[in-house]
């Protein structure tokens, strides 16, 4: 049995809590908030003994019952909490992407390798059987050699319809997602997840020596100066490709097509699972066998399963630490508009 603590209680941070109620060997112990009523309101539905809400997110951390820490703060905040984790040798799982900057992924890539303590980034769609069915069917030859992939994840968050059905602008320029101070903006939430698919499908073409080039980025910038529209075309050296788009105003689903000499794969939902339905040649492969209703209970059971083994990382095809500081220089090259 792994004891977790959570710092940061929000949308995110509950979800997640969910989770850990259907996985056998997890437990929430303990949880840190520096807003009063997200702590009391967390201890009440979790039923989350005393000691173990604290208001300082160091004392969490140095609570030796606490075996592994949850990350779920804004992006900009997780480099200082891992690091703060890591230098007092506490397992750490954060929520994506871990940072947002490839100089601070790399210090943390730096420390975990003189530190040797389980580390994990939070893309919980890696976790989910979805994913290795797509692995299982790529490796088996079933569309041949890999070519290239167009990988989507959009939602209208900007407009409102009014009571005669027109559009209006109407956003919250208070919310993390639109605030550049909190690293807000599309490529940082949503684009990271088609840009980690991305590496995970070109490593299965040829893992050696992976670099990228960014070729025709477009981004669309909000009132606030975030991204909330951005498309770019990540080429590997490996020569795939992969499309990748992602908005905070245009539905553009969570679909993934995935193209190869012999055929193409799709999937309905690539991100959440919901469904899981994957297409292969135009024809349904398997959909809807789910063991746990919460996606996030896969990534947790996983990771104590992993942590329980001694492994310092996730089990395949999860995230490795090195794929994140892969990832994260795309979004930067990406945000930055670096061609």
């Amino acid at each position: 049995m792994l004891n977790w603590g959570i710092i940061g209680l929000g949308r995110i941070a509950n979800n997640f809590a969910l989770g850990i109620e259907d996985v056998s060997n997890a437990n929430l112990l303990g949880i840190a908030s520096k807003t009063e009523k997200k702590l009391l309101d967390f201890k009440k539905k979790f039923n989350i003994d005393e000691r173990y809400c604290f208001s300082n997110y160091e004392d969490l951390i140095t609570c030796n019952k606490i075996d592994i820490i949850y990350i779920a703060l804004p992006h900009n905040f997780h480099f200082k909490w891992i690091m703060k984790c890591l230098e007092n040798n506490k397992k750490v799982l954060t929520e994506k992407p871990a940072t947002t900057s490839l100089a601070d992924m790399k210090k943390i890539n730096e420390k975990l390798n003189n530190k040797k303590i389980f580390f994990a980034e939070g893309f919980m769609y890696r976790f989910h059987p979805q994913t290795s069915k797509v692995v299982s069917l790529i490796k088996s030859k079933e569309i041949g050699e890999l070519i290239s992939m167009e990988s989507n994840f959009g939602m209208n968050l900007m407009e409102k319809r009014n009571i005669f059905g027109f559009k209006k602008i109407k956003f919250n320029k208070e919310s993390r997602l639109f605030n550049k101070s909190l690293a807000g903006g599309c490529i940082f939430d949503l684009g990271c997840y088609p840009s980690s698919f991305s590496i995970l499908i070109a490593k299965l073409k040829d893992p050696n020596n992976l670099e990228i080039d960014l070729k025709n980025s477009k981004i669309e910038y909000s009132s606030t100066d975030v991204d909330i529209d951005s498309y770019t075309e990540i080429n590997f050296s490996n020569n795939f490709k992969s499309y990748v788009s992602c908005s905070f105003k245009r539905n553009l689903g969570k679909k993934t097509k995935i193209i190869g000499s012999k055929g193409s794969i799709e999937i309905e939902d690539s991100w959440h699972c919901s469904p899981m339905k994957i297409t292969v040649n135009n024809k349904k492969i398997f959909e809807d066998k789910f063991v746990f209703p919460n996606i996030f209970s896969y990534e947790i059971e996983s990771i104590v399963n992993s942590i329980l083994n001694n492994k310092t990382e996730p089990e395949y095809p999860a995230i490795s630490r090195h794929e994140s500081e892969l990832n994260i220089k795309i979004l930067n090259n990406w945000i930055n508009k670096k061609n």
